[in-house]
């Protein structure tokens, strides 16, 4: 790897990852615009269909290369290509999906002539299904029998989540057990301590701290070719990995710079770890420990954008 690492690179991604050294990573994870006309500062997220596909190609292409032989690629994406990218990922670069995880949240986009959004599509793909990491036990969660029936022969340890990731559990009170495909964590609101402020299309540390838990070993290289807020990158030093990302923003990178600048490894990642059994708590709708003025910016999607995408 000739590229500096435990930084952002304020670069285009693709150009960027092919001076990353074949083989040298162990967790991708990629959060790209969703191509639904969300006003990015620098970035155009309103292509023709087959240009979007042609760039996403691209910079699959350049992961793929990057990734070791046992590594791991999380793609973060919404209803509009998620068909077209998952067999693509399959058929042009040769990945297996493990996992097509579902994130649900509430807090969605409102509609008026359609279901309202409150999902995306998580992709766990591998090079070689029978050797890439995933740490099963860093990532149990309390089992049923644990919370409801409260029976002895529960294991202790908890169980594997579902790949269904929701929002609040009191909203869907008779579905979506842990053991499932459904994974349940909180979209970052306006609200929300974690809000970074300057970009509007940010990810839960805890669903982050999912991901490189199961899928990396402290020590090995997580890279993120779409920095957006920093949180892959934020959370990839909080648990101890390496890191190496890319950012089109000269203003997004700076801002990325600096939330890495401010933790250390080790430190806690923000907002509740298991949204099961806790969530924040809140008074007039922000978080107790949280002062009462809350400022930020959030880019404004375009009026033919159906959701804000969720570029991290």
């Amino acid at each position: 790897m000739t590229l500096e690492t435990e930084t952002v690179h304020n670069r285009d991604c693709v150009e960027g990852m092919r001076e990353l050294a074949e083989g040298s990573i162990d967790l991708a994870f990629a959060d790209p615009p969703f191509n639904i006309g969300y006003d990015y500062d620098v970035y155009r997220d309103n292509r023709e269909a087959d240009e979007y596909l042609d760039w996403c190609d691209a910079w699959i292409a350049q992961v793929v290369r990057a990734l070791k032989a046992d590594g791991t690629f999380w793609l973060a994406i919404g209803d509009e290509y998620a068909a077209e990218l998952k067999v693509a990922m399959q058929r042009a670069h040769r990945l297996v999906c493990r996992s097509w995880v579902i994130w649900y949240y509430t807090f969605g986009v409102n509609c008026k002539s359609k279901f309202t959004r409150s999902h995306a599509h998580l992709f766990q793909m591998v090079k070689d299904p029978k050797r890439f990491t995933f740490n099963a036990d860093s990532i149990r969660v309390p089992s049923a029998r644990q919370l409801v029936y409260a029976d002895a022969r529960a294991n202790p340890k908890g169980r594997l989540p579902d790949d269904t990731w929701i929002l609040r559990p009191q909203d869907v009170p008779d579905g979506f057990r842990p053991d499932q495909d459904t994974w349940y964590f909180s979209r970052v609101a306006g609200t929300f301590r974690e809000r970074a402020g300057w970009h509007g299309c940010q990810m839960p540390e805890q669903l982050l701290g999912r991901i490189i838990r199961a899928s990396s070993n402290e020590g090995e290289t997580v890279l993120d070719p779409f920095g957006g807020s920093g949180t892959t990158l934020a959370v990839a030093k909080k648990l101890g990995r390496r890191f190496v990302g890319f950012e089109l923003s000269p203003e997004y990178a700076a801002n990325i710079t600096e939330r890495l600048a401010s933790i250390q490894p080790g430190d806690p990642l923000n907002g509740p770890a298991e949204p099961l059994v806790s969530s924040p708590r809140t008074e007039d709708g922000r978080r107790l420990d949280e002062p009462k003025k809350v400022r930020f910016r959030r880019p404004k999607p375009r009026a033919n954008a159906s959701l804000p995408g969720f570029e991290d």
